[in-house]
């Protein structure tokens, strides 16, 4: 992977309880989870985060993490340690391809990695309050929301731009 050396690296910990980053959250191409019989849900899709391989650093244990990429990602799990019953959910696992890499790294004890991807991924992202919480924000200043699409409408875009 090419990395720079003093590239910012986005972190998110979770200690029994649900943490949820979506929209445009980070501008990391490398994100650290730690997470312990939790829930996470981390969104890669922002337009905001540099072109290049992306990099998800995980220590997990007995927790489940969502991870929410762009169409065509290709997912390496090769970095990926498994103990116990541990597994990566990828249903395009073998069709995606021509966009980002993704590379995920680090341990998972008892753990779950479920990638997510286009209109599921947009689903998942609207199906939650922070969304809620962004269209309110949105409608007050006059903008777009962009929870639900990171990827293809920028913070702060009016609403007349389109």
């Amino acid at each position: 992977m090419n990395t720079q050396k003093n590239a910012p690296t986005a972190q998110v910990e979770a200690y029994y309880t649900n943490v949820k980053r979506l929209g445009h959250w980070t501008d990391a191409r490398t994100v650290e989870v730690t997470a312990r019989r939790s829930s996470v849900q981390v969104d890669l899709r922002s337009a905001g985060i540099p072109e290049g391989d992306l990099e998800v650093r995980i220590a997990g244990e007995r927790s489940t993490l969502k991870i929410l990429v762009p169409d065509g990602t290709v997912v390496d799990e090769a970095g990926l340690e498994y103990v116990g019953n541990s597994k990566v959910k990828d249903l395009q696992r073998h069709t995606a391809g021509g966009g980002r890499r993704l590379r995920l790294t680090g341990v998972l004890k008892r753990s779950e990695v479920r990638i997510v991807r286009g209109g599921v991924a947009t689903l998942t992202a609207m199906f939650s309050r922070e969304f809620v919480d962004d269209c309110r924000t949105a409608h007050r200043d006059g903008t777009l929301p962009t929870v639900h699409a990171p990827e293809s409408v920028h913070e702060g875009t009016p609403r007349n731009a389109l």
